[in-house]
């Protein structure tokens, strides 16, 4: 039998990324001990029925103790409270992690509180879904799936190797970046979509001349894939427009140039600009399925219930 990874990993938060990283680590035997935290005790409960760990924890101080790795999948505005709850309880040696969709936030909120004897290196699995909760998790989540880690220039290579090691056994692709690089790619690639579904999702709903039936009723796969991803975690994103406020203002404003382009080729009849424009963006998309970061499957082929193309880092 190969050798567990690390002897315990602890994961603090046990939503969808947390639960698939539990499911992730039995499934492929990547730790001797999963010690599960969650300041809910009904979703500790649930985390217990579904068998997701070795040991529950209501106390994040007490779940890392013995940790050799740490995992934070919590909502990025409480990264900070987490980092210095389990701070002087991290024992030597030990890596500490995250996997919030913005960087440079959550390296200023959490490398202050971890002590020189433990190793900080924030991270991002681009990868999940628009569910959340302990039973949304797979095992499979992270396959074939971008993960970024942001270390500081200090940080201690051999623990960087560790880490990525571990995230190639789950699946993923592992890169490295600097924080703010980080924050304004992921801007445009996931954020603004995300915006821009909320906003078109809440128009809809603003609309007096048509019913909210008949949204739903007439509702082809544009405005349906739409609010697939207008339908992800509130917290989360309340907490990427609030920490990555920066960059996402930055891309939104080029938005808005270019949608303002769209609507003068629109109001003009200019139909080589628009067929140009249409054309361009087609062949991004072609990239995107030659890239395996999508399929070109009928639907997307979202038919199934563990799609795992939409972006819900927790």
């Amino acid at each position: 039998m190969t050798k567990p990874m690390f002897d315990t990993i602890a994961l603090i938060g046990i939503g969808l990324i947390g639960s698939s990283l539990a499911r992730v680590i039995a499934a492929k035997g990547l730790a001797s001990h999963v010690a599960i935290a969650t300041r809910s005790a009904a979703t500790l409960d649930t985390a217990r029925e579904l068998g997701l760990g070795d040991s529950y924890h209501t106390s994040n101080a007490e779940a890392v103790r013995d940790a050799d790795l740490v995992i934070v999948s919590v909502p990025v505005g409480a990264s900070e409270a987490v980092a210095r709850e389990i701070g002087s309880h991290l024992k030597p040696g030990a890596i500490v992690t995250d996997v919030g969709s913005t960087k440079a936030s959550v390296v200023s909120q959490m490398a202050p509180h971890i002590p020189a004897h433990a190793h900080f290196i924030a991270g991002h699995p681009i990868a999940g879904t628009e569910q959340s909760g302990p039973e949304a998790g797979f095992a499979e989540l992270f396959e074939n799936r971008w993960c970024i880690l942001t270390p500081l220039p200090d940080a201690d290579v051999d623990a960087i190797a560790r880490l990525r090691s571990f995230w190639e056994a789950c699946g993923s692709t592992v890169e490295e970046m600097d924080p703010d690089h980080h924050d304004r790619v992921l801007a445009i690639v996931s954020h603004l979509p995300h915006i821009i579904a909320y906003n078109i999702v809440g128009t809809a709903d603003d609309l007096e001349t048509v019913t909210k039936s008949e949204v739903i009723k007439y509702s082809a796969s544009g405005f349906r894939d739409f609010t697939r991803l207008a339908a992800s975690d509130p917290v989360m994103w309340r907490d990427v427009c609030l920490h990555n406020k920066d960059a996402l203002l930055e891309m939104l404003a080029r938005f808005s140039e270019d949608l303002s382009s769209l609507q003068r080729a629109i109001r003009w009849g200019d139909g080589d600009k628009l067929f140009e424009m249409f054309t361009r963006t087609r062949g991004i998309r072609r990239s995107i399925v030659e890239a395996g970061q999508d399929t070109a499957a009928p639907n997307f082929g979202r038919n199934g219930p563990k799609s795992n193309t939409g972006e819900a880092a927790e």
